[in-house]
């Protein structure tokens, strides 16, 4: 049985899948990048430079026939932000190939210009790929948004804070009136709002609410921002429009308790809410057109890492989520499911 055509339904890999099918695409042993030569992969390796038990992947995005991943950052891997395909032809899982290119990341000097570690990442309806950027304290570098164009690769646009550290995630809001991105930091008491025709980011605070995770309802119509916190169980929301409107406070309202700590959410395009809880070998849900109510919608016995999921939807609504262990073979693996799942699962 390849890994390509391995359905995951309620078994396999002692997983669950609770009226979820996922297909399989890939799954590593051991990740690897792909290197200019084995040449300098040896040199690396040697000098401590590459180390691959420290590829941790930590966010997805996927585009056409590409998957985007952002890896956690470590002295001991070339890259944060890498490339593979979404299906291939040979039985061994794809390499990962530094986006757009080696040459555009952190080298020793720490160089402002790179792109110094890479964290959230989404893709917008015209292609462009969109990623945080922590910056670099110990040289000064503040944290950045990138902006690719994904027809030629070209950077398309770099908007620089002023912070450095603590970027988490995004949600993208596209409107006849602007382009606009949501973004959370490390428990920090506000989002950060960032308008791209203005190219001009802002601060919004939320009294009460150190924000961590933040996902995005799918309808125009009383748009939601939801909220977690760090540590916390609690899940709140904030009207979308005012934050387009411009305010500069936004009172977050109290949705419901999960049962663990989100790190990551995601809302599907039915108003579906996924949940990766942290430290947990479970993933969450919740049909946001009914009362909170918490599902388990994947699970897998005894995964052993803190952000053991993460999850994406590509343009036409599939569901793409990444499984991590650091002690179990296979060590990491991708699977998708269709964009009619959610139907069954919220019923």
């Amino acid at each position: 049985m390849t890994p390509f055509s391995v359905a995951i339904f309620l078994l396999g890999l002692s997983s669950l899948a609770a009226a979820t099918n996922f297909t399989q695409v890939f799954e590593w042993k051991e990740l690897d990048f792909e290197w200019p030569s084995e040449a300098s992969r040896a040199k690396a390796l040697e000098d401590g430079t590459y180390d691959p038990a420290k590829i941790y992947p930590r966010y997805i995005a996927v585009h056409g026939s590409r998957i985007f991943l952002s890896l956690k950052e470590s002295i001991s891997i070339p890259a944060t932000l890498v490339s593979l395909p979404t299906s291939s032809a040979s039985s061994a899982p794809p390499k990962l190939t530094p986006f757009p290119s080696l040459d555009l990341h952190l080298n020793e000097s720490g160089n402002c210009e790179k792109i110094n570690r890479a964290e959230g990442l989404q893709v917008d309806s015209v292609g462009r790929l969109w990623v945080l950027d922590q910056g670099l304290s110990a040289s000064n570098c503040s944290a950045k948004l990138w902006i690719f164009n994904l027809n030629n690769n070209e950077t398309e646009l770099i908007h620089r804070f002023s912070f450095t550290d603590q970027m988490h995630d995004l949600v993208i809001d596209e409107t006849p009136n602007g382009t606009f991105a949501y973004i959370a930091r490390w428990s920090e008491p506000h989002i950060v709002v960032f308008n791209l025709e203005r190219n001009e980011s802002w601060i919004v605070d939320t009294p009460g609410v150190e924000v961590v995770s933040i996902a995005m309802s799918p309808k125009e119509e009383r748009r939601q921002l939801y909220l977690e916190e760090l540590y916390k169980d609690e899940l709140f929301s904030i009207s979308v429009a005012a934050l387009r409107n411009g305010t500069r406070t936004a009172e977050p309202e109290l949705i419901g308790k999960w049962k663990g700590t989100p790190y990551r959410m995601l809302v599907d395009n039915h108003g579906t809410l996924h949940a990766a809880i942290l430290s947990e070998d479970y993933a969450s849900s919740w049909n946001t057109s009914q009362p909170f109510k918490e599902q388990r919608f994947y699970e897998v016995a005894d995964l052993d890492y803190i952000w053991p999921f993460t999850f994406t939807l590509d343009q036409i609504g599939t569901l793409w989520m990444t499984v991590f262990d650091n002690t179990k073979t296979p060590r990491f693996r991708i699977l998708k499911a269709s964009p009619e799942w959610p139907k069954s699962n919220t019923a």
